[in-house]
């Protein structure tokens, strides 16, 4: 999909983040979980004063995806001891990539993955990691395809429901050099 900006979000923009990032978490997961377990779990973690920590975090990078005026989809990156699970400094911990359901299959998944390809090189990190649950199958080849491997899992809540993540990761350095980075960037979602 052509016209696609990658903007850096503020916040100035939190009104826009709780909007997609609610959107887009519902419209993936509202299916498979309780209505009560989403309804706590959105208003827990999209809650503006949650969301303003984390803009104003320095640990934490929140990109959008923009379609001409309208956001598309965001990337949430966390570094050091903000990342939710392994606390590693020379790692990046991608949190999260949601893309509206009507532009799934456009590329803007792989355009916000490269975009943190790209953070976690200017960050000279060693490898990328995320956790994905064991049951998005869509997620887990998007993240295959791109070269993640698995390496461990753990328990990820959702209201009161204990749900499987699958721990992933990407090998950026190798003995000190960027092994897959310019793989990571230039491979093309099929």
């Amino acid at each position: 999909m052509e016209n696609i900006q990658i903007k850096a979000v503020t916040i100035e923009d939190i009104d826009k983040l709780q909007e997609i990032g609610i959107q887009t978490f519902a419209e993936t997961f509202s299916e498979t979980n309780t209505q009560d377990n989403m309804k706590r779990y959105l208003d827990e973690n999209f809650c503006v004063e949650k969301l303003a920590a984390e803009l104003n975090n320095k640990d934490s990078l929140f990109y959008f995806a923009m379609f001409e005026t309208r956001v598309i989809g965001y990337l949430k990156l966390n570094f050091g001891a903000s990342q939710t699970e392994l606390k590693d400094n020379t790692a990046v911990e991608i949190e999260r990539i949601y893309v509206l359901k009507g532009f799934h299959g456009k590329n803007i998944g792989q355009i916000l993955y490269q975009k943190a390809i790209q953070v976690a090189a200017e960050k000279n990190a060693g490898y990328v990691w995320l956790g994905v649950w064991e049951n998005n199958k869509r997620a887990i080849r998007f993240y295959k395809k791109n070269g993640f491997v698995e390496f461990s899992k753990h328990i990820f809540r959702l209201g009161n429901d204990e749900q499987t993540d699958i721990m992933m990761k990407l090998q950026l350095k190798e003995n000190g050099e960027m092994s897959n980075f310019n793989q990571a960037v230039e491979k093309p979602v099929v």
